[in-house]
């Protein structure tokens, strides 16, 4: 089964309150993001934000008009389409596998909570960050949140890489320097901690 089949039978089989990375606020980005200070007109790419993330509608709601989501499952991408009713019109909708996306221009935020732990092999680990390099402004700023070394070692029943914050700005490599990283315990549905690494990082002028 090729991974947007994957993630397609995963949202159809639950409902947002079952999927275990579902939270009602995105609390965490969103700190990180008021703290960038970004224009209203800002380009901001959320990856894997369709489903049962919340920060599309909370950006829409900060005003922001240059959001695009891009998610390798259609049915995740409905779902969040569906939540947003009439400004769903308002977003730029990417339905694709981020290890195949080739940016066609720039944003000044890159945003991903969750996805980049799935990627195990090397390669495709690769193809993401070499995409984020193509796909952030300089001096622009990408948010990861991955699985901290502590947090679980699978999710949705795939085996995921957990990241330290160093561990992680030696993948992404010298384009990006790592500004901040913060931990968190992301409390699933049915009160499970799980631990997780967000980083904050601005891509490089030279």
């Amino acid at each position: 089964m090729d991974r947007a089949d994957y993630w397609n039978n995963a949202y159809q089989a639950k409902s947002d309150e079952q999927l275990s990375w579902y939270q009602p606020q995105s609390t965490l980005s969103l700190q990180l993001i008021d703290s960038l200070k970004l224009p209203s007109s800002a380009a901001i790419m959320d990856v894997g934000g369709g489903g049962p993330s919340a920060l599309a509608g909370e950006l829409l709601d900060r005003g922001f008009a240059g959001l695009s989501i891009l998610d390798v499952s259609h049915d995740a991408l409905e779902r969040c389409r569906q939540r947003l009713g009439k400004r769903a019109d308002q977003v730029t909708w990417l339905h694709t596998d981020i290890t195949h996306f080739i940016p066609t221009h720039q944003y000044d935020l890159w945003h991903d909570r969750a996805v980049f732990h799935f990627l195990t092999p090397p390669a495709d680990q690769a193809t993401y960050i070499a995409a984020m390099q193509q796909g952030v402004k300089p001096a622009g700023h990408a948010i990861i949140a991955t699985f901290a070394p502590d947090g679980p070692m699978q999710c949705s029943g795939l085996d995921v890489m957990r990241w330290s914050a160093e561990a992680l700005a030696h993948a992404v490599g010298h384009a990006f320097v790592l500004v901040a990283s913060i931990r968190e315990t992301h409390q699933t549905p049915w009160g499970k901690p799980q631990a997780f690494t967000y980083c904050l990082f601005q891509r490089r002028t030279k």
